[in-house]
């Protein structure tokens, strides 16, 4: 009787242990059960934590559909605008550009060497670096709104408490994202410095801010952004700009006012989005 050629030995039916990976035409393997039973378990919290958080803040379904008539009768009040106000405001809102402008740059300046200080890999002392980091984490905690009121008791109404607010609050988060730009530089360059005898301030100047400049610069237009926007409703609590048309609009329900107000506003945004993202590509 002849043997089958078809049939294989035992030996080679078993897979080896030193087999290589998976042909490219076999399917994949799935993952492991652990580590399945691990993602459907962090999705099962994450569900189960904003269904909790949604309950207590009444953030429901009901809440939206009930609130859906509301709202189309507050767009129905606020269209059409009201054109004729728009000389009016054209001044407020040239008052709210400039509280932005000189609030960014000044927090800027000031978060220079703030950042410098905070980066261990600039500044490796402690002692001096975990202070820096603990006033940031202060300024960062105080909002810009709670900002212009202290300074409004401080400072009386006006823009000066505008402006107040938003350098506090462009120094807290331009220090706070350069120091880590400034922590993530490539470190190269700055040990071949210090191994040829380089002092502090030039490996500073000639290898950290050459590295950092372009983070900072897009940080600043950031944030730029981010203040024309928190310098609108600044006046809500009397510091000056567009706000306080704003609030004067709310107040007497002159809704066709306060959407000729959120209408400039959009216009002025997107020209600044628009000029700094041209400005960050001639820069950067």
């Amino acid at each position: 009787m002849k043997p089958d050629s078809t049939a294989r030995p035992l030996a080679q039916a078993q897979p080896s242990p030193h087999a290589g990976p998976p042909q490219p035409g076999m399917p994949p393997a799935g993952p492991p059960l652990p580590g399945r039973y691990k993602r459907y378990a962090t999705w099962m919290i994450f569900i189960v934590v904003l269904v909790a958080c949604s309950i207590h803040t009444d953030a429901t379904p009901y809440q939206l559909i009930v609130g859906l008539p509301e709202m189309g009768k507050l767009l129905g009040e606020m269209f059409p605008p009201d054109w004729s106000y728009l000389p009016t405001i054209w001044k407020p809102m040239l008052e709210t550009i400039q509280i932005a402008i000189v609030g960014t740059t000044l927090g800027a300046i000031l978060a220079i060497p703030v950042a410098l200080l905070c980066a261990y890999n600039v500044m490796p002392r402690k002692l001096i670096s975990l202070p820096m980091r603990t006033l940031l984490n202060l300024v960062r905690t105080i909002p810009d709104l709670l900002f212009a009121s202290i300074f409004v008791a401080v400072f009386g109404i006006g823009p000066f408490a505008g402006m107040l607010a938003l350098l506090f609050f462009s120094f807290g988060i331009i220090a706070k994202l350069t120091f880590e730009a400034i922590e993530a530089i490539d470190p190269g360059p700055l040990e071949a410095m210090t191994a040829v005898g380089a002092s502090r301030i030039q490996v500073i100047v000639f290898g950290v801010v050459p590295q950092a400049l372009p983070y900072f610069v897009s940080y600043l237009l950031y944030t730029f952004e981010v203040n024309v926007r928190a310098a609108s409703v600044l006046g809500l609590v009397g510091a000056g700009g567009i706000g306080l048309l704003l609030d004067r609009s709310l107040g007497l329900f002159r809704y066709d006012r306060a959407s000729i107000i959120i209408l400039l506003t959009l216009v002025i945004v997107l020209a600044i989005d628009y000029g700094s993202n041209l400005l960050r590509r001639k820069l950067l």
